[in-house]
């Protein structure tokens, strides 16, 4: 099979983490996971149009009558190669490739539930499965904590996330799939020391580990509707006796939207411009994340007639609540990224049953996401370019000016 030119720069990218038998073992079978439309096992990897096992990656690569099956299978179980290295060096060559000089690096954590059939599987078990029926939504099979950095490029209208890193959630009694998400993003502060990282997830994202992120970090998840909110630390009175560590109680979310003092601005999210109204405080989000001193963010459409839409809470002091908003919003194209790692390219389809193959087999479909997504070569040591009329970097889209105003539910009767 000969492999597009561009391709072949994305996997040189890579060519570090592997020997030189496994590297063009590594080269070979993405191609046939890419190229097949069917299932990805193992030996139909080697351009297939059906299942994308690993015999199905040699069936797609046009080798399954030239190589024995077992080289593929071992390639996974047995050969020398860390899948951490190899979404890390990805993960170098998006930001140095697709994002600009010293630009913060956006990074959406979640986890998604791949389906797999049979006991004696590592790491199978039941779980929330977003796509499950039924009121419990629960699925069988590996459990996945996907990180991945979000970015914009010149053809596409909207971003997209490009997953570098994973870690299997072995259920109740084990790591956190929050904690396994923070351990993701040191690897990726520790990678990127002097760049700002900004981490978004869903609500099931919070941990008091958050605190122990470095000063480069920032963390920004939703607020559960049963949150306790209190003031900030108040300062210390030199008195005897332990200092508080929290204020006063802020009460509920409706209580402080109704007291709040709202503002009118545009914010750009899930590829739409939306007038929506904003308001923020400082607070602790005790529970979550003890003393640590947080930014409560509230949104409110305009045709809404709920006192508040959306609750943020955010680490971030210094950019503004309208960018968090924003940023947000930035998170949902992970979800994009799901659909597309399963039903284009057929990541967990793999029938093996080992830990080491189990866990390798779906890093190994992330590492293909981005070759196969971006459609940029990854080896640029500069961000590509493109015309550009002086609003902004290039393939950005031109932003609306901010309008602000002064609103509050009490005033509008809770609907503009």
């Amino acid at each position: 099979m000969t492999l597009p030119a561009s391709l072949l720069l994305v996997l040189h990218v890579t060519r570090p983490c592997f020997t030189k038998h496994s590297f063009e073992t590594f080269c070979h079978l993405v191609a046939g996971m890419v190229a097949q439309t069917g299932r990805r096992t193992v030996t139909g990897m080697v351009a297939q149009t059906g299942r994308r096992t690993v015999t199905g990656m040699l069936t797609g690569a046009g080798l399954s009558r030239l190589w024995p099956h077992r080289r593929a299978h071992a390639f996974f179980s047995e050969a020398s190669w860390d899948p951490d290295r190899l979404g890390l060096r990805l993960a170098h060559a998006v930001v140095e490739a697709l994002l600009p000089a010293d630009a913060p690096i956006a990074v959406v954590v979640d986890d998604t539930l791949l389906h797999r059939a049979g006991k004696k599987i590592f790491g199978v078990l039941w779980a929330h499965d977003g796509s499950g029926r039924g009121k419990d939504k629960l699925g069988f099979g590996n459990t996945w904590v996907i990180c991945a950095i979000v970015v914009r490029l010149p053809f596409l209208t909207r971003p997209i996330a490009l997953p570098v890193a994973a870690r299997l959630w072995r259920g109740k009694g084990t790591a956190s799939r929050t904690d396994l998400a923070l351990q993701m993003v040191h690897d990726l502060a520790a990678l990127f020391p002097d760049r700002t990282v900004h981490v978004t997830g869903d609500a099931a994202y919070h941990s008091i580990k958050v605190a122990d992120l470095p000063g480069t970090v920032t963390f920004t998840t939703r607020l559960p509707r049963n949150a306790a909110l209190f003031e900030p630390t108040p300062p210390r009175t030199n008195k005897r006796g332990r200092p508080r560590k929290k204020g006063a109680a802020l009460g509920s979310l409706i209580a402080i939207a109704e007291a709040a003092t709202w503002r009118l601005s545009v914010v750009e999210r899930y590829g739409r411009t939306e007038f929506v109204w904003i308001t923020e405080l400082e607070c602790l989000w005790y529970g979550a994340f003890k003393d640590l001193p947080v930014r409560l963010v509230l949104v409110h459409d305009l045709d809404s007639t709920n006192p508040y839409d959306l609750v943020l809470v955010s680490t971030d002091h210094i950019s503004t609540a309208d960018d968090l908003v924003e940023r947000y919003g930035t998170r949902w194209p992970i979800e994009s990224t799901f659909e597309h790692m399963r039903g284009h390219l057929g990541v967990g389809q793999a029938r093996n049953r080992t830990r080491r193959a189990v866990e390798r087999t779906v890093t190994f479909g992330l590492a293909v996401t981005p070759s196969s997504c971006s459609g940029t070569p990854l080896t640029a040591t500069t961000p590509p370019t493109s015309p550009t009329d002086g609003h902004g970097s290039p393939g950005t889209p031109r932003r609306r000016p901010r309008r602000s105003a002064t609103w509050s539910p009490s005033s509008a009767g809770r609907s503009s």
